[in-house]
């Protein structure tokens, strides 16, 4: 017994044809993918993460490699008291008497790119004092070089060639 339908007229819940289905009833594969918006907006949304990333990043690395021109430079001040136990006569400019194999200014480098350069700057008897002179990228770098003397003194002198001073949050 077949039912015949009039035209218009479905039976409730069958599918209208045009309406994605074809004319079996069968659903049509529905189109898929992006628009040229969709693309723009994700291009914009990547682009905005990494205008902020980029610099957070930068700013990460000189901040590890000014801790490392710090460290050097506690290093060779520990070496220079060492010294002055070992020879009495008084403190020295020499990198070879503080155990460094090469002459000053000895290299500090992260990966192969030069960041520091340690040095004694001048050695008495009764004092010395050591600078990190930042190089390359780090030279940048707000905080300048470092120095630290006999008598625990930390400064900076930024930009170079300006008297040394206490920059906040670079020691």
């Amino acid at each position: 017994m077949a039912i015949r339908m009039q035209a218009g007229l479905l039976p409730r819940g069958a599918p209208a044809q045009g309406a994605g289905h074809g004319p079996c009833g069968r659903a049509l594969p529905s189109a898929q993918g992006f628009t040229l918006i969709d693309l723009l907006i994700a291009v914009a949304i990547v682009a905005i993460l990494t205008a902020v990333a980029i610099p957070m990043y930068q700013s990460s690395l000189m901040s590890s490699r000014r801790t490392d021109a710090k460290t050097a430079l506690l290093d060779l001040a520990s070496r220079e008291e060492r010294y002055l136990t070992l020879n009495p006569t008084g403190y020295t400019n020499s990198a070879a008497n503080l155990s460094y194999a090469t002459a000053f200014p000895v290299a500090l480098f992260s990966g192969s790119t030069q960041d520091y350069q340690l040095s004694v700057v001048n050695a008495t008897p009764t004092s010395y004092q050591l600078q990190a002179v930042p190089q390359g990228n780090q030279a940048n770098d707000t905080c300048g070089t470092y120095t630290l003397d006999n008598l625990g003194n930390q400064l900076n002198i930024y930009p170079a060639g300006n008297a040394p001073a206490v920059i906040a949050s670079c020691w």
